[in-house]
């Protein structure tokens, strides 16, 4: 494979043919163990800058939007998952890894880089996994998104994380994936103004979240379009 296959909005070293490859072969690979839908794919803004926000529960959920998502996205995922085989095939399809618990500046760095270079970024702003229902945020997000200037896009994945009452997993249970509305941060500056932005990314993807709740809970509305199923 050639090593010319840099993109603006992959890292240095990353091959977007292997990039592209992993995520068409996303799209097959969990259907085997999950009924996969996603709604609001229409709202991924198709150029500029976007920082991806998603809630998180288990380790499939990232996997599952890169997959689903029509667009290249780089995500900040923890260091601890950089061995081994993945050590390689992490970096080679442009994924970053960042050092949790503590300001890592060149993760961050190379994600503004990216975002300025009119990339997509994905992080979960919780920071750990949790049972997904976003009760708090991290700065992170909000400084990324108000330094490089991007768009914020809410993203909610339920369905990868098994019911703690269940003793059992339902076979192929159904993921579902639900894209909001992207929204911009105010560029006021000051610790204030980064923790109120904080705040309404963590408001925004909690509501949306919430939003996906209710959809699994009957029907989706008949003005949402269903964009993927799998």
């Amino acid at each position: 494979m050639s090593t010319d296959l840099r993109s603006a909005d992959l890292p240095g070293g990353s091959w977007r043919r292997l990039h592209d490859f992993a995520r068409w072969l996303g799209t097959f690979i969990f259907a085997p163990f999950y009924r996969l839908r996603a709604y609001g794919l229409e709202n991924v803004p198709r150029t500029g800058p976007v920082l991806m926000i998603a809630n998180h529960s288990t380790m499939v959920d990232g996997p599952v939007l890169f997959a689903v998502l029509p667009r290249r996205q780089v995500f900040l995922i923890k260091r601890e998952m950089f061995k081994g085989p993945l050590g390689f095939l992490l970096p080679k399809i442009g994924q970053v890894p960042i050092t949790r618990g503590e300001p890592d500046r060149g993760a961050l760095m190379t994600a503004v880089r990216l975002l300025k270079a009119g990339g997509m970024v994905g992080i979960f702003p919780e920071g750990t996994r949790g049972d997904g229902d976003v009760d708090e945020a991290h700065n992170g997000a909000a400084w990324l998104a108000r330094t490089a200037g991007a768009v914020v896009l809410p993203v909610a994945c339920r369905g990868t994380l098994r019911p703690a009452a269940a003793t059992k997993r339902r076979f192929r249970p159904h993921v579902d994936v639900l894209v909001g509305k992207p929204f911009e941060l105010p560029a006021d500056k000051g610790r204030a103004a980064l923790t109120a932005a904080t705040e309404r990314v963590r408001v925004e993807l909690a509501a949306l979240v919430a939003e996906l709740d209710r959809l699994r809970a009957g029907s989706p509305p008949a003005s949402m379009s269903k964009e993927h199923e799998a």
